[in-house]
C-alpha cells in the first residue's frame, strides 16, 4: 500500500494550503530589498507550516480513516466473533503496555487491517471483515499483533514527525526555486511577482510527492518492526502464516482504499520492482517472511508472555 497515503493526502493538502498563505501574505518578512529571500526567516517560517500540517494530519488521522474505510466501532460485542475480537485486542494491548485501543470492522473483500491514533493510549485498530471470514484465529490475532505494535511502537508520531521535517525542506526549497525564477528569469527586482507564487506552488507539488519516498522509506523499515512485535505476541509461525495467507490473496480485488495503505498490514498488488516501489509503504511480503525466519523467537508464545520481556 502506502503509495499515496490518506496521511500524505492529507498532509500534502495542508501544506498546499499553509504554502499559499506563506506566499500571499508573505508571512515571517521572507523577502529583502532587491526580492531576495532572508533564508534564515524562510527556514523558521516553513519549520513553523510544515510542523502544522504534519501535526494536524496526525490528529485528524483516526477520525479520517473510520470514514474513509466506512469502520464500524464495536461499542458492546453483538457476537461472539466480536467479543473474541475484543477479548483479544485487550489481552495484547495489555502486555505490549498500551491502553485499550478502539476496535473496528471496516467493509472489505481482502484481508487487511490497519491502526491509527495521535498517540499510542488513544488508537484505533480495525481488522476487514474478509480478514476475519478466510483467516483462522491464530492468524488472527498475529495480524492484531501487527498493528498493536505499531501503536506500541509509536510509528503514527514518528511518521508525523518525519514529515513534518520534510514539509519543512520542501515548503523552504520551493520558495527558493520560485525566487530564482520570479527574479533570475523574470528579472523582477520589486518583490515576489505572479511568477514567484505560481512556481513555488507547483514546486511544492512535485517535491512534495518527491519526498514523500523519504517518508515510505521509512514506513518499509516500520513494518518489519511492526511484524517483530506481531510474531512476539502471538508467536513466529502465526505471524508468518498471516502474511503467507496476504500473498495467496495477491491477486484479488484490491478493496482498502489507496489512500489508507500506509496504515494497513499489507499493501496490495505490486507487479515486479519498478519507480512505484520507492513509493511503496511495504516491503515485499518474502523480504517481511525471510526477516521473521531469521529472528529467535518462539514459534509459539505463552498466554502471559509481555512483548517486551524479550527485549
Amino acid at each position: 500500500m502506502f503509495r499515496i497515503v490518506l496521511f500524505l493526502l492529507t498532509n500534502l493538502a495542508i501544506v498546499l494550503v499553509a504554502g499559499i498563505i506563506l506566499s500571499v501574505l508573505g508571512v515571517g518578512a521572507t523577502h529583502s530589498a532587491g526580492n531576495t529571500l532572508n533564508l534564515a526567516n524562510l527556514l523558521v517560517v516553513c519549520f513553523v507550516f510544515g510542523m502544522v500540517g504534519s501535526l494536524i494530519s496526525l490528529f485528524m488521522s483516526k477520525w479520517l480513516a473510520k470514514r474513509t474505510t466506512g469502520t464500524e466501532i464495536i461499542e458492546t460485542p453483538r457476537t461472539a466473533e466480536e467479543r473474541w475480537l475484543m477479548d483479544t485486542v485487550a489481552e495484547l494491548s495489555q502486555k505490549a503496555g498500551i491502553k485499550m485501543p478502539e476496535v473496528g470492522i471496516f467493509p472489505s473483500f481482502q484481508s487487511n487491517a490497519f491502526a491509527t491514533g495521535w498517540n499510542k493510549n488513544a488508537a484505533l485498530v480495525a481488522v476487514s471483515s474478509g480478514l476475519l471470514d478466510r483467516m483462522n484465529r491464530d492468524e488472527v490475532r498475529a495480524v492484531l499483533g501487527h498493528e498493536i505494535g505499531h501503536v506500541a511502537n509509536g510509528d503514527m508520531v514518528t511518521l508525523s514527525l518525519i514529515q513534518g521535517v520534510v514539509n519543512t525542506f520542501v515548503m523552504f526549497f520551493s520558495r527558493i526555486i520560485g525566487n530564482f525564477v520570479d527574479r533570475v528569469i523574470f528579472k523582477n527586482e520589486d518583490g515576489p511577482g505572479i511568477a514567484y507564487y505560481v512556481t513555488s506552488l507547483i514546486a511544492d507539488i512535485v517535491l512534495g510527492i518527491l519526498a514523500s519516498a523519504i517518508v515510505m522509506w521509512f514506513s518499509r523499515r516500520r513494518e518489519f518492526r511492526a511484524d517483530e512485535a506481531g510474531a512476539r505476541l502471538a508467536g513466529k509461525q502465526s505471524m508468518i502464516n498471516a502474511l503467507r495467507r496476504l500473498q495467496a490473496e495477491h491477486d484479488m480485488p484490491d478493496q482498502m482504499p489507496a489512500e489508507m495503505t500506509a496504515l494497513a498490514i499489507a499493501e496490495g498488488k505490486r507487479e515486479g520492482f519498478s519507480l512505484a516501489a520507492l513509493f511503496a509503504s511495504h516491503p515485499a511480503i518474502p523480504d517481511r517472511i525471510a526477516a521473521l525466519e531469521a529472528l529467535s523467537i518462539p514459534n509459539e508464545v505463552p498466554q502471559n508472555q509481555s512483548l517486551w520481556g524479550h527485549r
